[in-house]
């Protein structure tokens, strides 16, 4: 007898709210988090590089409730309230990729974005995490990852440039904080 798998509504999990400064002020459903005009909130973003210095971008699923079949950092998400952003960087890189590699923090921004297509807002101070990482990903999860690639960072910041509606909003954020510290 197998058991069904359990499922996660991500939209349920709680979100840590910051204030201006990114200092923890309360928790909401990341549902409520993204809901126009959006509560500021703690996320995470990231980005690994190979020994040939390409960054692995995402395509994100067609079922994700943000910015869907945009292309995006290896990874992003949400650390639960008072969680380290490293450890659910780390999680979150295994349950979308089947990745398992170190990670540390090298900056934060801030950003709001709204996605015309689900009527959804981002409000994030975003942690962008790096780390090193070669070869494919083993396990990419269909309901997370719709496709992935391998890309030089100046050819990604062109395209950025030439088609950003191809890109999710805080993805130039990212690459800029990632080359700053790589």
């Amino acid at each position: 007898m197998s058991l069904p798998s359990e499922t996660t509504d991500r939209e349920a999990l709680l979100v840590e709210l910051v204030d201006e400064q990114g200092r923890a002020t309360g928790a909401c459903p990341v549902a409520e988090a993204h809901t126009a005009p959006g509560r500021l909130h703690r996320a995470f973003s990231v980005l690994l590089f190979d020994a040939a210095g390409r960054v692995l971008l995402q395509q994100r699923a067609a079922v994700k409730t943000r910015f869907p079949l945009q292309w995006a950092n290896t990874c992003c998400g949400h650390p639960a309230p008072g969680e380290s952003v490293v450890a659910a960087a780390r999680t979150r890189l295994t349950e979308e990729l089947g990745i398992q590699t170190p990670v540390h923090e090298v900056g934060t921004f801030r950003y709001r974005a709204g996605d015309t297509v689900t009527g959804r807002v981002e409000f994030e101070w975003d942690h962008v995490l790096i780390g090193r990482f070669d070869g494919e990903p083993p396990q990419p999860d269909p309901a997370e990852v719709a496709d992935f690639a391998w890309v030089r960072p100046e050819a990604l910041a062109a395209a950025i440039e030439a088609d950003p509606q191809r890109y999710t909003p805080w993805l130039s954020g990212v690459l800029t904080l990632a080359e700053r510290s790589n």
